[in-house]
């Protein structure tokens, strides 16, 4: 008896060690299922309260030169490179919350220790001389939060990966594009990359390739079961979901 016992256990714990590399980001925090608005200070608490491994939220530059967090480039309607703070908070999310202001958002995040905060850092619509303004003052914000544990950065824009590298030799970086081979990352001495589900299904071998130069992988957005089933059989290190309690349920299978 205690011999079935014990292989019952181990077989449990093979299965679940299968797949135990692969983490939960919870894309924009943790809305779809529990109806929050989207980059909300309550849909972080929200992957926050679920023990998710990271939060993703995204970070744009106003008028006025403030970091806030929102997806879009507008904000309700209102551009936010075009508008000051004051005037993008006239207008709220549908749960009453103003546009938190980075800073806002991961003071907030940083009362706990155990969800990642990752910092998407949007390209400006308007230059690429605003695009790296917004890395470094991203930077200097993590810094001055003492938070650069707690931070991993990703971005679309390759000169901004670079800019981070270049301010920071130690500071996490993933690149988002999707136009990069393992070795053009690993050259730019970046942390790893963040692809669409639908490059690396395109190249199937690029997850091999980056994990053999030590690279991290991270896929987005991943919402299906039979994705997940996919990107777990393929042990990436992280998935991005809007559906993180369906990921959670997959993997304790």
């Amino acid at each position: 008896m205690k011999k079935t016992i014990l292989l019952i256990t181990m077989t449990s714990l093979f299965h679940i060690g299968l797949f135990a590399q692969t983490e939960i980001i919870a894309h924009r925090g943790a809305w779809k299922n529990t109806k929050l608005p989207q980059n909300s200070i309550a849909s972080l608490d929200a992957a926050v309260e679920q023990n998710l491994w990271g939060s993703e939220f995204d970070v744009h530059l106003t008028k006025d030169d403030v970091l806030v967090v929102n997806h879009d480039h507008d904000f309700y309607g209102l551009e936010i490179e075009e508008h000051t703070l004051a005037e993008l908070r006239t207008k709220k999310h549908p749960n009453g919350e103003v546009i938190p202001t980075a800073e806002e958002y991961l003071v907030h995040g940083l009362k706990q220790k155990g969800t990642k905060l990752i910092y998407e850092l949007k390209a400006s619509k308007i230059s690429k001389e605003r695009t790296l303004k917004s890395t470094e003052l991203s930077l200097a914000l993590v810094k001055k939060l003492k938070a650069t544990k707690m931070v991993e950065f990703i971005a679309f824009d390759w000169d901004a990966c670079l800019k981070f590298r270049e301010l920071d030799k130690k500071i996490k970086i993933h690149y988002l594009n999707g136009d990069k081979t393992a070795a053009e990352v690993k050259a730019a001495n970046l942390t790893g990359v963040d692809y669409h589900f639908k490059i690396y299904k395109k190249n199937p071998d690029w997850i091999k390739e980056f994990k053999a130069l030590k690279l991290k992988t991270n896929v987005w957005t991943v919402n299906t079961q039979e994705d997940m089933d996919y990107f777990l059989q393929q042990e990436v290190d992280f998935i991005t979901t809007d559906e993180p309690e369906l990921l959670k349920t997959t993997i304790q299978k």
